[in-house]
C-alpha cells in the first residue's frame, strides 16, 4: 500500500529577507529510492540565514532547514538501508557511492549534491511539499524545518537506535563540517600551530578537531571576544580580536609565529576578506589554509598569485572532508562513547514554532554567543516502535 500525503506544520521561506512563515504543507509519500522522514531535531545553521538575507542564491518558495536528525516514517519501493521506525540524520551532501566524487579515496562532495548550484529539487527533478496549492523547493537535498520531510536514500544514513536526536542532529552539518576540516581535510598533524578565524558552532568544532589532531597552539580570531571562554575551554590556547590592532590580522598571526606564519589556518565564516587574510597568515611555503565557510554566491576574489606560487595550499571543504553515509554513524558512535563534545555547542533548545526567534539569537550572535539552536520539534519514548503514528504534536 502506497503512504498517504502527510498534512503538518512546517516554517517556509517565500521570499529573501522575510521571517519564515508556520504553514500547513502537504508532505507527498516518497517515490521509488525515497524515504519520509519524521524530524525530531533540528538545528539552525548560518547556511539557512545564507538563503534568508539573500547572501546565498536559492529558489523560492523554500523549505530550509539542513541539521536535523528524526525517525523513518515510511520508505519508496527500491530502498534497503533504512526501514520504518530506524532512527536517521538526513545527509545534505549525500553519498550515491558512484560517481567519481564517491569513488575516489580523495572526494567527498557527490554528484548528487545541491549545494554548488541549488535547484531545490529531489532527484526526479520535481519537490515532495505542497503549500496554499503552489509546490515548495527543497533545500540541500534535506529540507529539515518542517515535522516530515522526504529525501532521496543516499542523503540519509541510519543511526544507534539509543542515540539522543536533540543532540546528535549536530552531527548532520555543523559539528562534522568544523571537526572533520581540521582531522580530515587539513590532516593537522600533532605539535602543529592552527588559526581558527570564526568562532560560531562550526569553528568551536574546527578548534575541537584541532586539539584531537594534537595542535601544540591553536590561535582563535573573532570580533566578539565573548566567544573567547568557550573556545578555551575547547582546547584553543590563544586569543585575537583583529580589532584590537591597527594592522591587518594576518600580520599579527605571522608575528606571533616568530615570523613564519601558522601551519594551518581555518576561515569558518564566509567572507571573502577573511579567506584573504587565513590564507595570508599561513606559512608562505608549507602552510594550509581551509575554507570552511560557504562564500556568498556572487563574490569574487582578486589574489597575488606569489601567495600560493611560494608553495601555500588552498583548500575547500564541505561537510568537513567526510563521505557521509560512511562517516555520521561512527561520528554518532564517537559522541556515544563519550569522545566528543556536542553538549558545549548547544546553547538554546526552543519549540519549532519560535523559529524566527532562533533565527534573531543567531544574528544577535556577536553579542549573545549563541551558537547552536537546538529546535526541538518533539519527541518520542526511547523504544520507538515502528509503524506508530505518532501524530503531529508540536512540543
Amino acid at each position: 500500500a502506497t503512504s498517504p500525503v502527510i498534512k503538518c506544520k512546517a516554517a517556509i521561506a517565500w521570499e529573501p529577507k522575510k521571517p519564515l512563515s508556520i504553514e500547513e504543507v502537504e508532505v507527498a509519500p516518497p517515490k521509488a529510492h525515497e524515504v519520509r522522514i519524521k524530524i525530531v531535531a533540528t538545528g539552525i545553521c548560518r547556511t539557512d540565514e545564507h538563503v534568508i538575507s539573500g547572501a546565498m542564491t536559492t529558489p523560492f518558495p523554500i523549505l530550509l532547514g539542513h541539521e536535523a536528525a528524526g525517525v523513518v516514517e515510511s520508505i519508496g519501493a527500491g530502498v534497503t538501508s533504512v526501514r520504518p521506525g530506524d532512527k536517521v540524520i538526513p545527509l545534505f551532501a549525500p553519498q550515491c557511492g558512484e560517481c567519481r566524487s564517491c569513488r575516489s579515496s580523495k572526494g567527498s562532495l557527490c554528484i548528487k549534491n545541491d549545494l554548488a548550484a541549488p535547484c531545490g529539487l529531489i532527484t526526479d527533478g520535481t519537490t515532495r511539499f505542497t503549500c496554499r496549492g503552489k509546490p515548495v523547493h527543497h533545500f540541500l537535498t534535506t529540507s529539515t524545518f518542517t515535522e516530515y520531510t522526504v529525501v532521496d536514500e543516499s542523503a540519509v544514513v541510519k543511526i544507534d537506535a539509543a542515540a539522543p536526536l536533540e543532540k546528535v542532529c549536530l552531527i548532520s552539518c555543523g559539528f562534522s563540517t568544523g571537526y572533520g576540516a581540521a582531522v580530515r581535510t587539513a590532516q593537522v598533524e600533532p605539535g602543529s600551530t592552527c588559526a581558527v578565524f570564526g568562532l560560531g558552532g562550526v569553528g568551536l568544532s574546527t578548534v575541537m578537531g584541532c586539539k584531537a589532531a594534537g595542535a601544540s597552539r591553536i590561535i582563535a580570531v573573532d570580533i566578539n571576544k565573548d566567544k573567547f571562554a568557550k573556545a578555551k575551554m575547547l582546547g584553543a590556547t590563544d586569543f585575537v580580536n583583529p580589532q584590537d590592532y591597527k594592522k591587518p590580522v594576518q600580520e599579527v598571526l605571522v608575528e606571533m609565529t616568530g615570523g613564519e606564519g601558522v601551519d594551518y589556518s581555518f576561515e569558518v565564516i564566509g567572507h571573502t576578506e577573511t579567506m584573504m587574510a587565513a590564507l595570508a597568515s599561513c606559512h608562505m611555503s608549507c602552510g594550509t589554509s581551509v575554507m570552511v565557510g560557504v562564500p556568498p554566491s556572487a563574490s569574487q576574489i582578486t589574489l597575488d598569485p606569489m601567495l600560493l606560487f611560494t608553495g601555500r595550499t588552498w583548500k575547500g571543504s564541505v561537510f568537513g572532508g567526510w563521505k557521509s553515509k560512511e562517516s555520521v554513524p561512527k561520528l554518532v558512535a564517537d559522541y556515544m562513547g563519550n569522545n566528543i563534545n556536542l553538549d558545549a555547542l548547544i546553547t538554546h533548545t526552543m519549540p519549532f514554532d519560535r523559529i524566527n526567534e532562533g533565527f534573531d539569537l543567531l544574528n544577535q550572535g556577536k553579542r549573545l554567543n549563541s551558537l547552536f539552536i537546538n529546535l526541538v520539534c518533539k519527541y518520542f519514548p526511547l523504544n520507538y516502535p515502528p509503524n506508530i503514528e505518532i501524530g503531529t504534536y508540536m512540543q
